[in-house]
């Protein structure tokens, strides 16, 4: 059998070098023990030091390697986010993975990217034992060429200066400076440890003892971590910015690598030092890895941003569980009002249907028209059962995330039943609000116009439209209910939006106020501030469901909105319009079983989604969250007419908020 190391040690280029090492590590990292089973590799090691023939010619290339390599992006750039946005970052990597980029030799960053491609080999390289590795440290550190040696520490340095030049530009800048603690940027740590960092290089670049340049850098970097929570505070009364996330994540990354390039320069020979020499290695090999991930990209930009969309989504929801019988009957009679000024919404529907307009003014009125609906239930306290679960959802996940004590599960399990059951009285009140108020409303058209709303033929239509033998209707009810959560992350986004610019603020002592007076521009702000997630979640709901058809024509993708509650009054309004023939050869009971799915995919959906997005947003683990969910399955089983029956709150199921 060949020796793997030959190719290696015969290499005469950098190119060849590279390459054959990206292989050598790859064809040794696993070998088989006979057992079918992985066994990871010290052999490498051992065949290396076997003679010292080996063991200089092996010494002798990698050398040659490391002395033509530069590894300052590896120790200073690799995992730090680049100031490009995150948008240029997605599309170089989205680049970097249909397009074929030239191989670099000579950077150290793009060859540990090469030979640690998948999680796998990151984790490998992460669980090698502390005696494997400091095998491996010893043998360079007597065998390395000082060229070698010193190209390695120029860009260990040179890593390290990048590092503390980021610490201090994000730390001081106008973003982050004015949610810090107040005082001079000379007194900032983000622009002290600029000094205490090149101090602490300074001593182990010449071979000084670094003790107390350490000590000084390790205070610096610790006050720089207080500063940090200081502005995390901030964000959770002011609103978070992509900005102000970005910032806050370059200096966390950089404060980390920092210390881990610190453990190295303390000094020793032992263990120890093959023991920080590792940490560093792996969490850059870990860093290279991520910095080819497009998820990874979207997960960290948006993380928090998400968390405070969760957050403010979820303060929407509580307001719609009740806890107390009178707040449930004020659920009924919310609802009740909510599926009256519905009869309106779908028969103006309706109406537009029947003009045959053009898809971009038709799409315009219907989103206009929901609009319109939402913003005056909000106005009057009604209540939409299908708007619910979204909220209601993010409402959980906080309960969720903040009860404590043994009955933990149990508490949850009490505020799920009170979701449920409350959930239910608003969607039925809405539903049979709507059905008797179509009919009325089709009598008194009949009496004043001596014609019905709709004729029989768009009558007979609409019950075949909602029927789910007839059309998609089962898939767009689940494509409705994706629109009503992403409505729910809109009025979420919107309010921090909204609070991180401080737009009441601004509206309140706006030049205006000179015109139409300093209270009522102070109204306006108030009312902005306490309703802005309503109003911008009832914006862009009414124009997501107003639109979403005309785009699926667009791109020649049937899609359509199946709402349960404005289905039901056009069904209602179509029925009530036929007359006598309104049962006419079954196709009302297609059109009521669409009714049916329509209420269970609009509401599962949109709850599943928001529940999932909550959960992943304060980074929930899947097993705790199926274990909430199982247990408040099994109480399902043995009390389900909890999820049903008005509630009957006891104090061990009243959920403690930390708000």
């Amino acid at each position: 059998m060949n020796d793997p190391l030959e190719p290696f040690l015969a290499a005469a280029t950098p190119e060849e070098r590279a390459d054959t090492l990206v292989r050598l590590v790859r064809e040794t990292r696993w070998s088989d023990d006979g057992s079918g089973s992985k066994v990871p590799v010290g052999s490498l090691l051992t065949s290396v030091e076997a003679s010292p023939g080996s063991r200089e010619r092996f010494l002798g290339a990698l050398s040659a390697l490391l002395a033509e390599a530069d590894g300052t992006s590896l120790f200073g750039e690799v995992g730090i986010p680049s100031d490009r946005g995150f948008l240029s970052e997605l599309g170089e990597r989205i680049s970097a993975r249909l397009v074929p980029s030239p191989r670099d030799a000579h950077d150290l960053s793009a060859l540990v990217s090469r030979i640690f491609e998948s999680g796998d080999e990151v984790e490998t390289f992460a669980d090698r034992p502390l005696s494997e590795v400091h095998r491996f440290v010893r043998l360079l550190d007597g065998g390395l060429s000082e060229e070698a040696k010193a190209a390695v520490s120029r860009g260990f340095a040179d890593g390290f200066r990048l590092l503390l030049s980021r610490i201090q530009a994000q730390g001081l800048s106008r973003e982050l400076r004015c949610r810090c603690n107040a005082g001079p940027v000379f007194a900032s740590p983000f622009h002290r440890i600029l000094r205490s960092g090149d101090a602490l290089l300074d001593a182990w670049t010449s071979g000084r003892d670094t003790a107390a340049a350490l000590q000084a850098f390790n205070k610096d970097s610790g006050a720089c971590r207080k500063e940090v929570r200081v502005i995390q505070r901030h964000l959770e009364d002011a609103g978070v910015s992509v900005d102000v996330v970005f910032g806050l994540e370059v200096i966390d990354r950089c404060l980390t690598r920092t210390a881990l390039m610190a453990d190295v320069m303390e000094g020793g020979d032992g263990p120890e030092r093959s023991r920080a020499i590792h940490r560093l290695l792996s969490r850059l090999v870990r860093l290279a890895h991520e910095d080819k991930s497009i998820l990874h990209l979207v997960r960290w930009n948006l993380h928090l941003l998400d968390r405070k969309i969760v957050d403010r989504t979820g303060k929407t929801g509580e307001h719609y569980v009740a806890g107390t019988p009178s707040e449930y009957r004020h659920i009924w009679l919310a609802a009740a009002g909510g599926g009256a000024l519905t009869v309106l919404t779908a028969a103006f529907k309706m109406l537009v249907h029947e003009w045959h307009l053009a898809a971009f003014p038709e799409s315009f009125l219907y989103g206009l028209n929901y609009a319109v609906s939402f913003l005056l239930m909000q106005s009057f306290g009604l209540v939409l059962a299908t708007k619910q679960p979204a909220m209601t959802a993010a409402a959980l996940a906080q309960i969720m995330r903040e009860a404590k004590g043994e009955d933990r599960e149990e508490r949850i399990a009490g505020f799920f039943a009170r979701l449920t059951s409350s959930q239910l009285a608003a969607a039925i009140s809405n539903v049979a609000t709507v059905g008797v108020g179509a009919a009325v409303f089709v009598g008194g058209w009949l009496l004043l116009a001596g014609r019905p709303w709709v004729d029989e033929k768009t009558a007979k239509e609409t019950f075949l439209v909602l029927s789910p033998l007839d059309s998609g209707t089962i898939f767009f009810a689940a494509l409705t209910g994706v629109l009503l959560w992403m409505g729910s992350l809109a009025g979420g986004w919107f309010e921090n939006w909204s609070t991180y610019h401080r737009l009441p603020e601004g509206i309140a002592r706006h030049p205006l106020g000179r015109v139409f007076g300093p209270a009522r521009m102070r109204r306006v702000a108030d009312a902005l501030e306490r309703n802005a997630s309503g109003w911008a979640t009832n914006v862009a709901l009414g124009f997501l469901l107003g639109f979403a058809p005309a785009v699926g024509r667009f791109f020649g993708i049937p899609f359509d909105v199946r709402h349960v509650t404005l289905s039901t009054g056009q069904l209602a309004l179509a029925a009530s319009s036929l007359g006598e023939r309104w049962f006419d050869d079954g196709a009302f009971l297609r059109g009521l079983a669409g009714i049916g799915v329509m209420f269970v995919l609009n509401l599962s959906v949109a709850f599943a989604l928001s529940l999932m997005n909550a959960a992943r947003a304060y980074e929930m683990p899947s097993g705790e969250l199926g274990g909430v969910l199982r247990h408040v399955l099994q109480r399902a089983l043995r009390r389900p007419l909890d999820f049903i029956r008005p509630p009957r709150p006891a104090p061990a199921e009243i959920p403690e908020s930390s708000s």
